[in-house]
């Protein structure tokens, strides 16, 4: 599936958004979406948005009012499925709410589930991760969804995986911060930092894997 049709796909999946969306209008979400990722929010001007989406600038305008208007249209729907109370749930009972053999396990379905997703939508998720700490309006979200259905369900797989002496005796939090920082930082690397490079991503996903699992079980 391409960029453009993993796009598509997420307006379709923002439940919450009963605008219809006229092909002129996708095309001007999908020119930003590639410009932003390319140059930056700062860097984008709306003209260069409309050029590269055959339209005018004008078009744009009577679409969304302003810019951040523009970029808050192209990220709410990956919100919508990657933080929206729904999804959240889904997302702590698939990964947490989980019977594992081993914390390799959860650990590796834990990683792979972010790096489909993010392999599937690297565009959008590269402007998020690009923006999300210059704009509230992106960060405030997330923040709230991940204390209110995540951070406890997390914290307690790591205790559970304590108790049965098979994790370090590190405080949770801290547990669970190199892990979200490793994942998280292996992904921005791939995608956002050097997404030109050649990376073999199996490789990559496994090593950092692996590189968890040996720094966090007991010995």
């Amino acid at each position: 599936m391409s960029q453009s049709d993993s796009f598509r796909e997420l307006l379709l999946l923002d439940v919450s958004n009963e605008v219809k969306y006229s092909e002129k209008q996708l095309k001007i979400l999908e020119a930003a979406i590639e410009t932003f990722s390319e140059k930056g929010y700062a860097a984008t001007s709306t003209s260069e948005i409309a050029k590269r989406a055959g339209v005018a600038e004008g078009t744009i305008f009577r679409h969304y009012h302003t810019k951040k208007e523009l970029l808050i249209a192209i990220v709410s729907p990956l919100m919508t499925k990657l933080v929206g109370p729904h999804m959240a749930k889904d997302f702590a009972k698939n990964i947490f709410e989980v019977e594992y053999k081993s914390f390799k396990d959860f650990i590796r379905n834990l990683a792979l589930n972010r790096y489909e997703f993010v392999k599937k939508h690297s565009l959008v998720v590269r402007i998020l991760l690009q923006e999300i700490s210059l704009h509230d309006e992106l960060k405030e979200p997330y923040m709230k969804l991940f204390q209110d259905h995540i951070y406890e369900k997390f914290k307690n797989k790591i205790i559970e995986f304590q108790d049965k002496g098979e994790v370090v005796p590190l405080p949770p939090d801290t547990i669970i911060r190199l892990i979200i920082t490793t994942i998280v930082g292996t992904l921005v690397s791939m995608f956002v930092l050097l997404p030109e490079k050649q990376w073999d991503y199996e490789l990559e996903m496994n090593s950092t894997i692996q590189l968890l699992v040996n720094g966090l079980i007991v010995k």
